[in-house]
């Protein structure tokens, strides 16, 4: 794009259409759309939605500006139409993890995204589809059925939106344009917890949960029962028995303080640690507010000694006024970030170098603005987000054998970055690792002081990590498992001058030996109210036609039900609206490359967790029978390379006489959260 959107409405000379922000998609503001999805979109578009003057990677790009009443600022709203016979990825891969990979493959998807705050000004970037730092991206087949790739409020850069409402906004624009089901893969994290486990705790479901998102498709081979056991597992966890089972650890002081403040704090009884983790998480939210009014413990005396030498070791350099230094390392250590610390790191590798060129090119005087600094990163960079959070954090720091600062030109008055060598008269003090070495203990946790870092240690320590008991460990990892949700619209039959069916199709026997995966969903299809049969066919033709590649000659033969009619009766009266209506007919082209949605691949997964189909996990091929398993079902770790050779357990055993001994752990203690009925079953056999 050449130029932004709020530039090319000045140039047009007309005033923008402005919507609120909160209100935006709540039922016939702006729209009250009553067809599917498909034609909704297009409603949106037509009535909504200014038409950019130039386009993302040759797509249609409108954008929609919605006013944020409090904030009382503007939020450009994009949505970009990707047709995918044009598309350099065809298939969707979120559609193939999420068990959708038999639907047919839709003609066009729409992205809809909220850029981060510092680029509503700003063109779109041509390859905006694919960063992760939006506010808000989600994408949706024209058939109804998408996914929510990301959500990125405050804490993930935002300064005027937060999550909640954001994802509010994007519930009342998928209610409004009557999507089907929408996914979204449950990555979050907060102070390094993943909240599907911390949220599925306390509240029972993931923080998507209260948008209606339910369990929609566990990894390796994790049902829904299993998801709901483990959850009612972890969350029946007693606080007494808690205490008891950790009376002969380390941590059993710290945990029978924490539960002893929040019992004092509640005025109900708290029972299990859903009941402590739901409480505790109530009063975080209503911030700020003391948690606890006792004084914060004394200091160990090693620690007190310790502060005073590097005082008194420090009183010259107050004198000059020195700034105190600290590594980049060290303190990202201590960052709550969603980026590892290797990216962290070279991000501020490639800073330190831009800062470089610019101090050689201008001899010795090389500040760098934000902007600048940031612009030049960006060759290296793509991640703006990256970058964005590594330069907020970027002051008085050390990276290789340079300090970077942050300082205000006196000259521009303007905020700039600069580089010095250590040598040239910088004076370094480590204080944060000479006070607390690693040999000097802990200080005491005191409850209350911050309530995340009470939720925190419950996490790590018991969630994580209790003691003695397999079966909290395995509801554990069954939940963290457990990443993919799904929120499926009901189907709303409500005008009563229309005909609303949902039309599934079912091709004729001389084309079920053609390659039909499984029967897609049904297609919704609205006609008038005194419809005749013939304007029914030529309405499932057309939508049918319209939505999907595979169905582009397709012709119907007949409806189940209507057969005895003819094309010129009505259909008021013959057949009530709302119902599902059976449609057979010929035409689809089964041999054309953009037919189904996981691609033309038909991979064969047969894993012993239980997994027969691509979860989204990293997986390998055996090389003799090539059937897919994944790589930690196979003892090959994350961080591990997968071997130039792969022979799965099956082919080894054809080759090799089987251990006495061997036998698969997680098929043995998977038991444990399976229904009784499937007792002795091998699961994915």
């Amino acid at each position: 794009m050449s130029i932004s959107i709020l530039e090319a409405f000045k140039k047009r000379k007309r005033r923008p259409q402005l919507y609120g922000f909160h209100t935006f998609g709540d039922p016939g503001c702006p729209i009250n759309p009553k067809g599917a999805f498909r034609d909704n979109i297009q409603v949106l578009l037509q009535h909504c939605a200014e038409l950019d003057d130039s386009n993302v990677q040759g797509m249609q790009t409108w954008c929609t500006l919605l006013l944020h009443e409090t904030r009382s600022c503007i939020v450009p709203l994009f949505t970009i139409e990707e047709k995918v016979k044009c598309s350099t990825r065809p298939y969707c891969d979120h559609c193939r993890c999420t068990g959708w990979s038999h639907h047919f493959l839709s003609k066009r998807k729409y992205h809809l995204i909220i850029p981060m705050d510092n680029e509503w000004n700003k063109p779109l970037a041509n390859h905006v589809i694919d960063h992760q730092t939006h506010l808000l991206h989600g994408v949706i087949h024209c058939n109804g059925f998408g996914h929510l790739l990301c959500i990125n409020g405050n804490e993930g850069g935002s300064k005027y939106l937060c999550g909640r409402e954001i994802m509010d906004l994007w519930d009342r624009i998928c209610t409004n344009l009557r999507t089907r089901k929408i996914t979204v893969e449950d990555v979050s994290k907060k102070r390094s917890m993943d909240l599907r486990l911390l949220y599925g705790v306390a509240y029972g479901h993931s923080w998507f949960g209260k948008w209606g998102y339910k369990f929609c498709r566990g990894s390796f081979g994790v049902a829904e029962y299993n998801y709901n056991k483990a959850i009612e597992i972890l969350s029946s966890l007693e606080l007494d028995q808690i205490i008891q089972d950790f009376s002969n650890t380390d941590q059993c002081r710290d945990i029978k303080q924490i539960i002893r403040h929040c019992r004092n704090m509640s005025e109900t009884q708290l029972v299990t640690i859903k009941d402590l983790l739901r409480f505790m998480l109530t009063v975080k939210s209503r911030a700020p507010l003391k948690l606890n009014n006792a004084p914060a413990a004394p200091a160990p005396s090693s620690i007190s000694r310790a502060s005073t030498r590097i005082t008194l070791r420090n009183k010259p350099f107050a004198k000059e006024k020195s700034q105190n230094y600290k590594s980049f390392s060290t303190a990202i250590a201590n960052m709550d970030s969603r980026w590892p610390a290797r990216r962290l790191e070279y991000a501020a590798e490639v800073i330190v170098t831009a800062l470089k060129e610019k101090k050689e090119d201008n001899f010795c005087h090389g500040g760098m603005t934000r902007q600048d600094l940031r612009d030049a990163a960006r060759f290296h960079i793509g991640d703006t987000g990256l970058l964005d959070y590594v330069l907020k954090s970027m002051n008085n720091v050390i990276v290789g054998s340079h300090v970077v600062c942050r300082t205000v030109n006196p000259t521009t008055r303007i905020l700039e970055y600069s580089i010095h060598e250590l040598g040239d008269g910088i004076k370094v003090s480590e204080q944060e690792a000479e006070i607390l070495p690693k040999h000097l203990p802990a200080p005491a946790l005191v409850p209350g002081i911050d309530a995340y870092s009470d939720v925190v240690y419950l996490y790590n320590n018991v969630l994580l990590d209790y003691p003695g008991s397999n079966l909290v460990d395995l509801a554990t990892q069954a939940v963290l498992d457990s990443k993919h949700f799904v929120k499926e619209w009901p189907f709303r039959d409500e005008e009563d001058q229309l005909l609303t069916f949902i039309c599934r199709l079912m091709p004729c026997s001389y084309d079920m030996g053609t390659g039909l995966k499984e029967l897609p969903p049904g297609e919704i299809v609205v006609v008038p109210l005194h419809a005749t049969v013939g304007e029914l066919k030529l309405a499932v033709e057309t939508a049918l036609r319209d939505t999907y590649c595979i169905t582009e000659g397709f012709v119907v033969m007949e409806i189940e039900g209507l057969e005895e009619l003819d094309d010129d009766e009505v259909l008021f009266g013959a057949v009530e609206s709302g119902v599902e209506l059976r449609v057979r007919g010929s035409g689809i082209d089964f041999k054309n490359r953009f037919g189904y949605q996981g691609g033309i691949d038909n991979w064969m997964v047969k894993c012993e967790c239980g997994a027969q189909d691509d979860d989204g996990e990293r997986m390998v091929a055996c090389d003799i029978c090539e059937v897919w398993q994944h790589t930690r079902c196979c003892g090959i770790e994350d961080t591990e390379t997968v071997p130039p050779l792969f022979v799965c357990s099956g082919c080894c055993v054809s080759l090799v006489p089987p251990k006495t001994d061997s036998f698969c752990a997680f098929e043995c203690s998977s038991t444990l959260l399976m229904p009784k009925e499937t007792y002795g079953l091998e699961l994915g056999y």
